[in-house]
């Protein structure tokens, strides 16, 4: 009789870029996964396969109370699934505000499952972020100097995440420093009984390099939950190899998509504006969302999709400088001009699709959830790797196969945008 497989690593992401970054992650380290859009409503044959499931949701802007109750939701679903261990992911910039949501929805789910420890580790050395004495690092500027503080939603002004994390938190919050980090995962695991010993319940976990990540993937194998951004999770795939749980062959399979082609991008980051800067400098085709003139009543969508209705993949950007954003937050309020840009976006997606498009590249975490929303994808099964932390992805349970991208707004080289619709295309080379 053949054993039925269950999937072993349960996850639930903040924003819908974080959830593909992690499923990259797990992708790279040979665990086949797939992306639920929100908590599932069914069955499907794709999260039976999977080695590993990533709820994403649309949480990290949302009021803490929701933000638990979906986040609690997913885990009841994963638990039902069978899942032997959980991550909470989150940005590796730790985007969160004062009362949220980072520390309500950690120990939300520590005390779902019982337990009372956990880490919390942002770092993703890979793309520049690295945690040292508690301090979160963006390249070489501390977190509140590297662009952040000037989040139109998320404005992260401390670079100390004990500090922050404790201001979210009723359990005591402590420090997992790089120097026993350094010693290995045993000397990682001693360090852990100690502060729960002590009556800490999150360790914020230094981690300067890939190899501090490798070595908090193994500690961590015993904890129910482990929490962080993308990059702790790399150890964990092996934590599973080693009992014997996964399976040979490529887990980044899946099929190329034919059709054609946008980029859309809303994200405000450093990153996003050097590559629409980028993309403009080539002379390649671009239409600019402006908020102001949806709020005046203008057609800004219909005029998108005319736009778009050329030989070659077009650029649908409301990306903007800081003093630009500020400007249209003064004039509309942040949260209303976001919320029309993201409408936009979407229906502008939508007409596409129903206009043939069938290759979307994405670029930001907010516009990402609007846009696979707006397409009505329930799933994604997760491909090669584009760039760190962005992969390849196909849409499943919908009514149309979908290729996308869903880039967080900080991630990407300058040149991301042609190089996703050429990788999207087939063409990893």
């Amino acid at each position: 009789m053949t054993a039925v497989h269950r999937p072993l690593l349960g996850c639930i992401a903040d924003d819908f870029t974080g959830a593909t970054d992690l499923a990259n992650i797990l992708v790279r380290g040979g665990m086949r996964t797939v992306q639920s859009i929100g908590v599932p409503d069914s069955d499907l044959a794709e999260f039976a396969e999977a080695d590993a499931i990533v709820i994403a949701l649309k949480s990290r802007t949302t009021s803490a109370a929701s933000a638990v109750a979906e986040s609690l939701q997913a885990l009841a679903w994963l638990r039902e699934r069978g899942c032997q261990q959980f991550f909470f992911k989150y940005c590796s910039t730790f985007d969160s505000t004062a009362v949220g949501n980072i520390g309500p929805v950690t120990e939300a789910l520590l005390e779902a499952l019982g337990s009372d420890f956990t880490i919390a580790c942002p770092a993703f050395p890979e793309t520049g972020r690295t945690l040292f004495r508690g301090h979160l690092f963006v390249q070489d500027s501390l977190l509140n100097e590297c662009g952040m503080q000037h989040h139109p939603l998320t404005p992260m002004k401390d670079a100390n995440l004990v500090r922050v994390l404790d201001e979210q938190t009723t359990g005591a919050v402590g420090l997992l420093r790089y120097d026993v980090v350094g010693q290995g995962a045993s000397a990682v695991a001693m360090r852990m009984d100690e502060l729960r010993a002590e009556g800490v319940r999150v360790a914020i976990a230094d981690a300067v390099s890939d190899d501090d990540l490798q070595t908090l993937g193994r500690a961590c194998a015993g904890l129910a939950l482990i929490t962080g951004g993308s990059g702790v999770a790399q150890g964990l795939p092996e934590n599973f190899r080693r009992q014997g749980l996964l399976r040979t062959g490529d887990a980044s399979a899946m099929p190329v998509i034919e059709g054609r082609a946008v980029v859309l991008a809303g994200s405000t980051s450093k990153a996003t504006n050097g590559q629409v800067a980028a993309w403009l400098e080539a002379g390649r085709p671009a239409f600019r969302i402006d908020p102001l003139a949806i709020a005046r009543g203008e057609p800004v969508v219909a005029q998108a999709v005319a736009f778009a209705d050329r030989d070659q993949a077009v650029l649908i950007y409301a990306t903007s400088s800081p003093e630009r954003v500020a400007a249209v937050q003064r004039e509309l309020g942040a949260e209303h001009a976001g919320a029309m840009i993201e409408a936009a976006l979407g229906e502008v997606a939508t007409q596409l699709q129903g206009k043939g498009w069938r290759r979307f590249v994405i670029a930001g975490g907010e516009t990402s959830g609007s846009v696979v929303q707006a397409l009505r994808v329930k799933g994604l099964r997760i491909g090669r790797q584009i760039d760190p932390g962005v992969p390849a992805t196909v849409a499943f349970g919908g009514s149309n196969a979908l290729a996308l991208t869903l880039k967080s707004g900080n991630f990407g080289s300058v040149d991301f945008f042609p190089k996703a619709l050429a990788c999207l295309a087939g063409d990893f080379s």
